[in-house]
């Protein structure tokens, strides 16, 4: 893989908007108006249409993008692509409900998937059902996690454009000095709690472990796993309660031994930059990553080996984080040209090239199969790991309700890490606040 940056990569581990953001968002609609693709029907004298993409992408994202729209226009020269947008992918979803506000929006945005439920309540979204079935790869070739993080209410609101999964990547050199022998697939979260704490060693600032200590969606899309592995889910049968209850308090009690073991770093920034830093100088054995981590542990030399997340069960289990090409409706001509772009986006041939530039998983079973995916499996140490971890990985959700039960877990989680709160009294409170929001109407 492609070097890749976090701030290349701004995706859904960063930051969590709250969907109180939406009203905020739109009071300050006119604000961003300027900056929109505007309400123009986009068709030129010629018969070219333009549409607008708001892409999100920083750096190696963004040089991968503009190669592949330069590909598109070429075979398309119909259809024009202008990239834009001006703010990052974890600022999208208040730079878009507020252009909508104001009635002036771009024709596709860059939307994380635990945003997607929130900004599909808008009429200017484009219901993509249609578009997906008919596409040359056959919708049933892409990963579950992808279907499903596009999903809403049984209908298709966007195209996705990213994948990825979560694992443990270890420090071997770390390993070796403690004479312990690497994990290996079907381990125990017990077994991950003791080997963090038999390679922690505080006097000589060395971490068994990290985890993001902020509380935002890096903090709280970890834990997800390990509810999962243990029967409950994000929001119960009944629609009106969270289904962690119980399975939540067990979960932080990892969390919580991890904590009084001292062998846990709390990254206390956003981002986890100063997490992911500590592993690469060689003071962490194992960080639960996702495989846009990889290039810069190759990049810090370090001599590593990724094995799949612990379970409690012994069974496979991961998440996925999918984000999304959301097309928003600016009349025929540009919807249909927005719709073809995404389609093309979508499809093995390209989807490869933006695996491998800037640093995705592959989207279909499809991509996966071609040379070019193969190579760089093979070359990339792990890779495969993160890559066999799509079939059986899960997604949060596309529930309205998401950034508030995030939230609320975010904080217990944070409390549990630093000691605040034991996994009971955390869970108690994070319940109380998330039940709380599943009764708001929607």
């Amino acid at each position: 893989m492609q070097a890749v940056t976090r701030s290349a990569r701004p995706g859904r581990r960063v930051v969590l908007r709250a969907g109180a953001g939406l009203a905020t968002a739109a009071a300050a609609g006119t604000a961003v108006s300027g900056c929109a693709a505007g309400r123009d029907d986009g068709v030129g004298a010629d018969g070219t249409v333009t549409i607008e993409m708001w892409h999100g992408q920083t750096d190696t994202g963004k040089k991968a993008l503009e190669s592949l729209v330069a590909s598109f226009m070429r075979s398309h020269p119909r259809i024009r692509v202008r990239l834009g947008g001006g703010v990052l992918a974890d600022a999208m979803l208040q730079k878009v409900t507020a252009a909508l506000a104001a009635g002036s929006y771009p024709d596709i945005a860059y939307i994380f998937g635990s945003d997607l439920a929130s900004v599909a309540r808008s009429p200017q979204i484009v219901d993509l059902t249609d578009t997906v079935k008919s596409a040359p790869t056959p919708w049933t070739s892409y990963w579950v996690p992808a279907r499903k993080a596009v999903t809403v209410n049984g209908r298709v609101r966007a195209a996705p454009a990213l994948l990825d999964s979560l694992a443990v990547v270890c420090n071997k050199k770390l390993f070796r000095q403690a004479g312990l022998p690497l994990p290996e697939a079907g381990w125990r979260w017990d077994d991950f709690v003791a080997t963090a704490k038999a390679l922690t060693d505080p006097g000589g600032g060395r971490f068994g472990t990290g985890w993001p200590g902020v509380g935002d969606e890096d903090t709280v899309w970890r834990m997800w796993p390990l509810i999962w592995d243990l029967g409950g889910d994000v929001v119960a049968d009944d629609g009106k309660h969270v289904g962690f209850a119980d399975t939540g308090t067990r979960a932080l009690e990892v969390l919580a031994a991890l904590a009084r073991d001292k062998s846990v770093y709390v990254d206390p920034k956003p981002g986890s930059e100063q997490m992911y830093q500590v592993f690469m100088s060689g003071r962490m054995a194992m960080a639960v990553t996702g495989p846009w981590q990889l290039p810069d542990i190759r990049q810090a030399e370090i001599d590593y080996h990724v094995v799949p997340l612990p379970s409690f069960s012994g069974r496979p289990m991961t998440i996925s984080g999918p984000d999304t090409w959301t097309v928003f409706d600016n009349g025929d001509a540009r919807t249909e040209a927005a719709k073809t772009f995404v389609s093309w986006l979508m499809q093995p041939g390209q989807d490869v090239r933006w695996d491998i530039e800037a640093g995705s998983l592959p989207l279909s079973r499809r991509t996966r199969d071609l040379p070019d995916w193969q190579r760089e499996e093979s070359g990339t140490e792990g890779l495969g790991v993160f890559t066999k971890a799509l079939d059986f990985a899960r997604v949060r959700p596309v529930h309205a309700a998401y950034p508030q039960i995030s939230r609320a877990l975010g904080q217990a989680v944070v409390a549990v890490l630093l000691g605040r709160s034991s996994p009971t009294e955390a869970l108690r409170a994070c319940a109380a606040d998330a039940n709380a929001a599943l009764l708001i109407p929607r």
